[in-house]
């Protein structure tokens, strides 16, 4: 079964775990050993019912103790796996908006289809999702952060005259993402095709770009 990881792998989103407490420096490599060992058990056909905290340490080769100093718990724990899988936000050129919204949009295709092809990542998200503080946590983290990405494109197009002033930049942006995520998660059996991300940019842009002046339109 293949990993559908982000860039940053397991090392990166052990970093995101809950800070150490005092004493000493708590160890990049332990954090990484203990996240792929859940990876490697969950892909091992383990379910999140079996995991324990004393097996995922046995399978890391650490002390359970090691494992608690860094997560209160395996749900905590879980939430710093799904972090590992998740791909970072794609890097915004910031020249053209239209292209930035494509690029924030092919970043949720591309993350549908990942979901679609990884039982592990929908075994992950699935729990994570069930935990309603896991996944208020998560999207205050993770998911804001791409929000507000796409929030400041919005601002940029209407600072620089492609976006219209007059509509709420909030409902704008659901209206860009809306569509991607309700074939990516509300209807899996959609397809996400090459191109989805550039048509569903265009038909908003059109119904928000500015209208001409009363009285210019028709101008000699």
């Amino acid at each position: 079964m293949s990993r559908a990881a982000g860039d940053g792998g397991a090392a990166a989103g052990a970093g995101a775990a809950a800070p150490g407490r005092r004493g000493r420096p708590r160890s990049a490599a332990a954090d990484s050993a203990i996240i792929e060992a859940v990876l490697r058990l969950i892909e091992d056909g383990c379910s999140i019912a079996e995991l324990s905290m004393e097996r995922i340490a046995r399978e890391a080769g650490v002390g359970k103790a090691t494992v608690y100093r860094r997560w209160p718990g395996k749900s905590a724990l879980l939430l710093d796996v799904m972090r590992s899988l998740d791909a970072p936000t794609p890097p915004l050129e910031g020249v053209s908006v239209r292209d930035d919204l494509v690029s924030l949009l092919e970043f949720l295709r591309r993350r549908g289809l990942a979901k679609r092809s990884s039982a592990l990542l929908r075994t992950v998200v699935s729990h994570v999702q069930a935990q309603p503080e896991l996944w208020a946590e998560y999207h205050e983290t993770v998911v804001r952060a791409r929000h507000e990405a796409l929030l400041g494109v919005l601002r940029r197009g209407v600072a620089n005259g492609e976006i219209r002033a007059d509509r709420d930049l909030d409902a704008l942006a659901d209206l860009f993402v809306g569509p991607m995520l309700a074939r990516a998660v509300l209807h899996e059996w959609k397809e996400l095709p090459e191109g989805l991300s550039e048509e569903i940019v265009d038909m908003v842009l059109e119904g928000v770009r500015p209208r001409p002046a009363a009285g210019l339109s028709g101008a000699v």
